[in-house]
């Protein structure tokens, strides 16, 4: 059976290590319990901090005993980022996204069995903490030479907006996550992203000088794409994974489009697919390229995990009824209303004439062009080809009495909305 630090590294998983041999030595003496945060400063994890959750999962199918830390504490204040200081959001915000990111979280963990899961909140030991107390007992651990030499605080204090003393204490109040976890639980492993990797070492540093104990503390790479564009960003924005901020339709359509060159990658990252299935579907982008079929098992397995299987196996059957493989009467209209919202869009009414739709739309030039698309025999609403010019918009062809689907040619698709 493989290692799972090996099966991390075969998957582009490892990126910094406090001591990669120590860790492996700890990982097979016994289960070990390790953590990772998530700070509430949106309403919505993003596919990034995915990356995070499943190397936590895989971990936990390999024995260890994972605690999801949601940051009620650490969102109040947010860490520094490159560009500026962070707007502060009110704490009943803060607590509203602390329960919705919990949410998000306990599906893709297990909370059963001898790997139990533990969900955690650092709020429940900063609430009563007094700023006496938290100065003494753990600022004092801390020296300022090593704070900022942070490579964050170190860019921040060299610009025009410098930074302030809330953010700049932020490091400290995750070294002291750490430390909580690893009294109260029993917790030596911090695991995140190697954007995060001064903080993690912040809490290996506090544990070893408030405890005298070596911990462990290892990173991700951050997913980035083969032509150098950001991942997890679309024309629309930030890839989400609340439903309401990215539809499941919207969110499928994302892995679906991935490129060539990074689609093995993220099956590697994304999916619970073994090395043979994803060596299987390798060969199959560079044998067949056209098919897909590698981006369509990434965007399956991906919506799946996050949105479950019912969820995925509607947007497959939405993308495939737009173009003809399926039955458009028969989508749940919110699965219809999302993958349409993607579409080129253009108001309409019963009665309007076909190919007035056609050229508003944008997927006929005019309505000349449009009159001679339906001549030829590449016109069609709803998947059913239009042969007369003179056609207009019937009632009945209004999905769930409001968009009609418009199609010119095999692939150039828009829609029409009689509520727009």
């Amino acid at each position: 059976m493989t290692h799972i630090l090996d099966e991390l590294a075969w998957r582009g998983l490892v990126a910094q290590s406090t001591d990669l041999d120590a860790l492996r030595a700890a990982l097979d003496e016994q289960p070990v319990r390790l953590y990772c945060g998530f700070d509430p400063t949106a309403p919505s994890l993003h596919i990034g901090n995915l990356v995070q959750i499943l190397t936590v999962r895989r971990l936990q199918l390999a024995g260890h005993i994972p605690f999801a830390l949601v940051g009620g504490a650490t969102g109040l204040i947010g860490d520094p980022k490159m560009t500026g200081e962070r707007t502060l959001n009110a704490p009943e915000v803060v607590a509203g996204w602390v329960e919705r990111i919990r949410r998000q979280i306990e599906p893709l963990l297990d909370f059963d069995g001898p790997a139990a899961a533990t969900m955690v909140n650092n709020l429940d030991w900063t609430a009563s903490l007094s700023a006496i107390d938290f100065l003494r007992d753990v600022g004092k651990h801390y020296r300022l030479g090593t704070m900022l030499a942070k490579d964050t605080v170190a860019r921040r204090l060299n610009s025009d907006q410098g930074i302030s003393f809330t953010e700049f204490s932020y490091q400290v109040l995750q070294g002291m996550d750490y430390l909580e976890l690893h009294r109260r639980h029993g917790v030596s492993l911090e695991t995140g992203g190697s954007d995060q990797w001064g903080n993690l070492l912040s809490g290996v540093e506090l544990i070893r000088k408030a405890e005298g104990v070596a911990v462990h503390a290892l990173t991700t790479p951050l997913i980035t794409k083969a032509d150098g564009t950001k991942f997890g960003k679309t024309e629309s924005g930030t890839v989400w994974l609340d439903p309401e901020l990215t539809s499941p339709y919207a969110f499928y359509q994302f892995w679906l489009n991935a490129d060539d060159a990074d689609v093995v990658g993220y099956l590697k990252v994304f999916t619970f697919r073994t090395r043979a299935e994803i060596e299987e579907l390798e060969r199959a982008v560079a044998e067949r390229p056209a098919a897909r079929e590698a981006q369509r098992a990434l965007a399956h397995d991906v919506t799946s995990l996050v949105h479950g299987a019912a969820a995925a196996d509607q947007v497959v059957a939405a993308s495939q009824a737009l173009f003809g493989r399926g039955d458009l009467d028969g989508l749940d209209p919110a699965v219809l209303g999302a993958a349409v919202a993607e579409l080129p869009t253009a108001p309409g009414r019963v009665g309007d004439p076909l190919v007035d739709l056609f050229a508003a739309t944008g997927i006929a030039a005019s309505k000349g062009a449009a009159r001679r698309a339906i001549a030829e025999g590449g016109a069609s609403v709803n998947n059913v080809k239009v042969a007369d010019e003179s056609a207009v918009l019937s009632e009945e062809q209004l999905l769930h009495g409001r968009w009609a689907l418009l199609r010119r040619g095999k692939r150039t698709l828009a829609v029409v909305d009689a509520q727009a």
